[in-house]
């Protein structure tokens, strides 16, 4: 048995400058940047408002888009479960995989990040 939840909405940016778009991001959804992480400037999160969802910009090398990210507490249980729903395995990229809906959607499958909310929120599968 296992858990998993939406977590967020990753906005991918194929652009030089990830400062530029993450205030462009910051400004249009109306949500303040928090601080940067300075050991792997490739990602800017943004605040979400209460209860929403995890909102983060990201630098990207492929073309720009919008990806989901699902948490979970069994990575391999949630992808050998995604898999049997008709995902496709892309890579494993540090401790989380990327995933291709039967849709053509790619989206991550990555650990818990706020346990809180997680609690709070996620679906069992299995028995």
């Amino acid at each position: 048995m296992h858990k998993s939840r939406l977590a967020g909405v990753i906005i991918d940016c194929n652009a030089p400058d990830l400062d530029t778009a993450a205030a462009f991001w910051s400004e249009a959804l109306g949500l303040a940047r928090r601080s940067t992480d300075a050991t792997d400037p490739g990602y800017v999160e943004l605040e979400p408002a209460a209860g929403a969802l995890h909102v983060e910009v990201q630098h990207v090398s492929h073309p720009s888009r919008v990806h989901l990210d699902i948490e979970t507490d069994d990575i391999d249980a949630e992808v050998e479960r995604l898999e049997a729903l008709g995902a496709k395995r892309l890579a494993r990229i540090k401790t989380w995989w990327v995933m291709e809906a039967p849709s053509g959607q790619r989206f991550c499958v990555i650990r818990v990040q706020e346990p809180a909310r997680f609690a709070a929120s996620a679906n069992t599968w299995g028995s």
